[in-house]
């Protein structure tokens, strides 16, 4: 072996892809996109997620857990958590005690939330209050325009889906920013006050109703509550007690004139969620472990909540499909012990999207120790802030065991960290998995504009992502 050999480098995947490999780049990008234009919520990518389960012989796994359908090598299920959460499997030849061969990704994403009474009027202006939820820059939603997505649950008990924005003729919604001409003292605040948090509020109406019934509501509020019922039959309660949540109404197209990044909001981390999907679909044949992919909630905040990784909804599924096996296979072992062992022996790659370096902000990147666009997935050893704090750290052993699998067919993959050691930081739900006793590594997509209403990735990056947990779920 020569010096030159003994070198790690990384270039540019484009350069070393033949054509084949570059028209599939370019094809994967089209379903991306158009995911991404479909599924701006985590019901919305539940709901997507299992058609297209479906449309591939997914069945629900409740049938499973009830004893009407058994547990055999070869099946397919799908299990899904408060239409917010959800688990593919493609249920593999050895017992689960074995381990499963698992990628993780999350469906939420940065945003802004209606508060618990959001609705009021201020100087015949209809406006309603909100609260941001994740690491957001407040500066980067206002004059932007927004659409609302969601649910609404009627007293009658009655659910109605709510998508306003997004269609040509649908109006949008839009949080102010201040007129230059009078934002003097404004530009000179921190850029964290220059829009304050009570200051996102959210325009939904301008035009009164009025009435000769003198004891009927008038007002620019009264309409929009009019409007709201008549479209929807719902009252202010109804509105109250709804989950909508606010996302840009821009669509995802492709970015530059050669169309070789992809522009939309969300991609972190529906970008690792798709990528993921599309591999789990095309496992064709029976894997000697169980291969799934795990869809959580929550993660930008935490992961708390019983749709999040902290919640105990993932080793229920272990517990379950070791009973389902143990009642298929007439296997006497302790479910609960067999579930344990399962979580212990599992490989688990944590999906999520890390800072591709940017050319306009260089100085929060170590040029050795970035993901750059353009050479393909992102691992990251651990996470977390300054000394390590607050995540898990991948071990050599199972670092080396994937890496090999990339390099035999030779997957372009780049290691990275999060910006320099003190700039920042950040965490994925690889920690709550290791605490399961796991091996964990975190893995996904360099992204430009993280957490922004518009993120930016490189096409050939997406189209590695989805090659890399292909092969995780087929040979490692």
């Amino acid at each position: 072996m020569s010096i030159k050999e003994l070198e790690y480098k990384r270039e540019v995947a484009w350069y070393s892809m033949d054509d084949a490999h570059k028209e599939a780049a370019h094809s994967f990008s089209k379903g991306y996109i158009d995911f991404l234009n479909k599924c701006k919520i985590e019901r919305e990518c539940v709901t997507e997620i299992k058609a297209l389960a479906e449309k591939n012989g997914f069945v629900d796994f409740n049938s499973v857990t009830k004893g009407e359908v058994p547990l055999k090598a070869g099946l397919k299920v799908y299990w899904i958590n408060r239409e917010k959460a959800m688990i593919l499997a493609v249920i593999g030849k050895q017992n689960p005690a074995d381990g499963l061969k698992m990628v993780g990704a999350h469906l939420d994403a940065p945003r802004i939330d209606f508060r618990p009474q959001p609705l009021y009027e201020d100087h015949d202006i209809a406006l309603a209050k909100t609260r941001y939820y994740g690491g957001i820059k407040k500066y980067q939603w206002v004059s932007v325009p927004l659409a609302l997505h969601g649910v609404i649950c009627k007293k009658d008990g009655t659910k109605v889906v709510i998508n306003i924005g997004e269609e040509a003729d649908d109006p949008v919604f839009v949080i102010n920013d201040l007129l230059p001409h009078l934002a003097y003292e404004q530009v000179d605040k921190k850029a964290s006050d220059v829009i304050s948090a009570e200051g996102l509020n959210i325009i939904m109406g301008s035009l009164p109703f009025s009435s000769e019934d003198p004891d009927e509501l008038k007002g620019v509020k009264a309409n929009v509550l009019k409007l709201l019922n008549e479209k929807y039959g719902i009252s202010e309660r109804d509105f109250n007690f709804a989950e909508i949540e606010i996302v840009p109404a821009l669509p995802a197209k492709y970015v530059g004139l050669d169309k070789g990044m992809i522009g939309g909001y969300a991609q972190d981390d529906k970008v690792c969620a798709y990528t993921a999907l599309q591999a789990i679909l095309q496992i064709d044949e029976t894997p000697d472990k169980t291969c799934a992919c795990y869809f959580s909630d929550r993660e930008e905040v935490g992961s708390m909540g019983n749709t999040g990784a902290r919640a105990n909804w993932l080793e229920n599924f272990f517990y379950e499909l070791c009973n389902a096996y143990n009642i298929s296979n007439d296997v006497k072992q302790d479910s609960g012990v067999a579930a344990r062992r399962g979580m212990f022996n599992t490989a688990f790659l944590s999906a999520d999207v890390t800072a591709a370096f940017d050319p306009n902000f260089p100085e929060v990147s170590d040029l050795t120790n970035t993901a750059y666009c353009g050479m393909g997935i992102a691992f990251e050893k651990y996470t977390g802030h300054r000394g390590k704090g607050g995540a898990s750290e991948a071990s050599c052993e199972f670092f080396t065991g994937i890496a090999k699998v990339l390099d035999e067919i030779k997957i372009p993959w780049q290691l990275t960290e999060m910006g320099k050691i003190e700039k920042g930081g950040g965490g994925t739900i690889a920690q709550y998995m290791t605490d399961l006793g796991m091996d964990v590594i975190d893995c996904g997509t360099p992204v430009l504009g993280m957490h922004s209403p518009y993120e930016v990735t490189s096409k050939v990056d997406v189209y590695w992502t989805y090659k890399a947990y292909l092969e995780f779920f087929k040979k490692y």
